[in-house]
């Protein structure tokens, strides 16, 4: 049901002729029919951010918003004043829609970088999106079509709480992305009664333990935007420990199911790192190997390259991450293929048919550990990205 899951919300996706493939659904419209209309955000820290970004970064700075309209085929990226009044209009127009104000809505785009979006387009797709609003389970499928781009499937999630409060949500992602979020459009609901500072609070750790710890190619978006809003719809008031928990949860889903859908990707990578002296240094070092193209071609080819691994890792500060080097170990996939910094069993024992990839990396300086994930680079990342056009 995506987004539709949680009590007081109705939803949509149509084609509006704003993507280049002909018929696709490329916008949808999330409403908060509340009582209440508590919003929280985050948002990528590019500083080419889109227009819709500069737009909704706005609107949601007070805590409050009654929808959200979202469109693929178009980042309107770079696109100057023009641009920031196309959020605008497509804000006003959906506020004329639902009776509220364009303070009251916020804007998603996604798609290629440096061109105006096709307004007109955008604009009767909102009239359609509106008249076919729905709280079914159809009606959140279609959203979370709708915003897909080179995605292969879309990614929801669906939670409840002990005493019957519901979290939803859909995401997009699949390429350009890097652990400062993702190439993403994320909007999650919940029928929660809470405030939006602790919808904030909620979202800003939830999004820390999850779209912050994925990496499909390094590359951080213009676009990235991240909602979390509440209707109120279910009287409930949660527990806050278990909120936070849940909305950890819904994240973590949904960042695990862009790296199951990285572009062009054969394998799934789990990087983690243990025994480090704190949370920052394992993450440092987690990062380092994710982000090497060179394991991540190996992993492509079946190759637990392990020097791969350790020369990322050696890139780190020692002041960052102070560990000894000859006290370093790797397992890929449960075999100690490098001991003490040095060859340990053959890596020709590790089994690499699994679409999963474990790297364990122990440290042996500390307590603290931190898990990254990321993709491998295929033939077939670079054919998508060298034909891409939305």
């Amino acid at each position: 049901m995506s987004v539709t899951f949680a009590q007081g919300f109705s939803a949509a996706g149509v084609a509006a002729g704003i993507s280049a493939v002909e018929g696709k659904k490329d916008l949808a419209l999330v409403v908060n029919n509340g009582p209440l209309d508590a919003a929280a955000g985050v948002f990528t820290s590019n500083r080419f951010c889109a227009a819709p970004v500069q737009w909704s970064r706005n609107i949601v700075s007070d805590g409050h918003a009654k929808a959200v309209i979202l469109n693929s085929g178009g980042a309107n990226a770079c696109t100057g004043k023009p641009g920031y009044e196309q959020s605008k209009a497509t804000a006003e127009k959906v506020a004329g829609l639902i009776g509220a104000k364009a303070e009251d809505v916020a804007v998603c785009s996604t798609g290629l970088i440096g061109e105006l979006l096709p307004l007109d387009n955008v604009l009767s797709g909102a009239d359609k999106a509106f008249e076919t609003l729905a709280d079914t389970a159809e009606a959140g499928a279609d959203a979370s079509h709708a915003i897909m781009t080179t995605d292969t499937k879309p990614k929801t999630v669906e939670l409840e709480g002990s005493n019957g409060f519901r979290i939803g949500g859909m995401v997009k992602g699949s390429g350009m992305i890097a652990p400062q979020l993702a190439t993403m459009l994320c909007v999650i609901t919940t029928d929660a009664v809470v405030t939006a500072g602790q919808l904030q609070a909620a979202l800003n750790a939830g999004v820390e333990m999850s779209f912050n710890r994925i990496d499909v190619d390094g590359c951080m978006s213009t676009n990235d935007t991240v909602l979390l809003l509440a209707s109120g719809a279910s009287g409930i008031e949660p527990e806050p420990d278990e909120f936070n928990e849940l909305v950890a949860k819904a994240t973590a889903s949904l960042a695990r199911q862009i790296i199951g859908d990285g572009e062009g990707a054969s394998h799934d990578i789990r990087v983690k790192v243990t025994g480090a002296t704190t949370e920052e240094a394992a993450l440092a070092c987690g990062r380092a190997v994710a982000a090497s193209n060179l394991l991540k071609c190996a992993i492509s080819g079946n190759d637990p390259n392990w020097g791969r691994i350790v020369s990322s890792l050696g890139t780190v500060p020692s002041d960052v991450a102070p560990y000894d080097s000859e006290k370093v170990t790797v397992d890929v996939n449960g075999v100690r293929i490098c001991e003490n910094g040095g060859a340990g069993r053959d890596r020709s024992e590790v089994d690499m048919t699994p679409r999963e990839v474990h790297i364990d990396i122990d440290l042996n300086a500390g307590e603290a550990e931190a898990t990254v994930w990321t993709d491998d680079l295929t033939h077939e990342y670079v054919h998508i990205n060298a034909d891409y056009e939305s």
